[in-house]
């Protein structure tokens, strides 16, 4: 693995906006496909997909390949799959869930070396296979980034306490999880659910924590509204719904005249 200067961190430390998707699609030529829209960054999804810890290493390689700054998001919280996730040369991980300081020390924890971490050492390709190690070192310190995912109002509720543990970069808002911990699936539009996000995002400027938001829809209306917000780490939709809404769009059109 080449060891690169990751163009996020830098868009974080000077407040710049990025543009990014999700990857369900096991297949490395998603991502080539999505590289010609233009995004900065993708991210692989092993939560809400089939995608499994053998299936990311040819996407992150077509990401690389790509420009792009591979991300994965993991399926928990958990210091093994997030270590066997970095070893693979992964720019930096979205930990879904932390609801808590202590959940967001963990995250940190998993990603980050001793004495800032507690993550064992491997020497895989993250590590150049062993070749690299001390690179590796001053990259992982450097260059990775930790992003946690505030997708309950329990997180709100500790919103404070969870971006005052060093270490975290960024938090991404799940929409749909945060209204539903309200008892509001999808309204969006709801006094709670905004007000809930507004804390969050509040907050986040306070402390120094990059925003971001995941609009799922492929329609640029939504993810606009929350880039005026200031949501800087703005995930715009993902590859199924990006290949659907093309397909039915485009058939329904040539069967208009039917």
């Amino acid at each position: 693995m080449l060891l690169k200067k990751n163009k996020l961190k830098t868009a974080f430390a000077g407040n710049k906006q990025t543009y990014g998707s999700w990857v369900t699609l096991s297949h490395p030529l998603i991502p080539e496909i999505m590289s010609q829209a233009g995004f900065d960054w993708l991210c692989i999804d092993m939560e809400h997909s089939s995608i499994e810890l053998k299936d990311i290493l040819p996407l992150i390689i077509s990401i690389e390949n790509n420009r792009m700054v591979p991300l994965v998001r993991v399926g928990e919280n958990n210091a093994n799959l997030i270590k066997r996730v970095m070893d693979t040369g992964v720019y930096g991980v979205i930990v879904p869930n932390v609801n808590s300081a202590d959940e967001a020390i963990a995250v940190v924890n998993a990603v980050k070396y001793p004495p800032v971490g507690t993550r064992g050492v491997g020497l895989y390709r993250a590590q150049g296979y062993g070749y690299n190690f001390n690179d590796y070192l001053r990259w992982l310190e450097n260059e990775s980034v930790v992003i946690v995912q505030i997708e309950h109002i329990d997180a709100v509720k500790n919103i404070d306490e969870i971006f005052s543990v060093p270490g975290i970069d960024a938090f991404i808002i799940g929409p749909y999880d945060l209204s539903g911990s309200l008892g509001k699936p999808g309204a969006f539009d709801d006094k709670d659910v905004e007000n809930a996000i507004k804390t969050t995002l509040e907050s986040g400027k306070k402390h120094g924590i990059t925003a971001g938001f995941h609009s799922v829809s492929s329609d640029p209306s939504e993810a606009l509204l929350y880039k005026k917000k200031g949501f800087k780490l703005l995930g715009f939709s993902l590859d199924s719904i990006f290949l659907g809404d093309s397909v039915i769009s485009a058939l329904q059109k040539l069967k208009a005249n039917d």
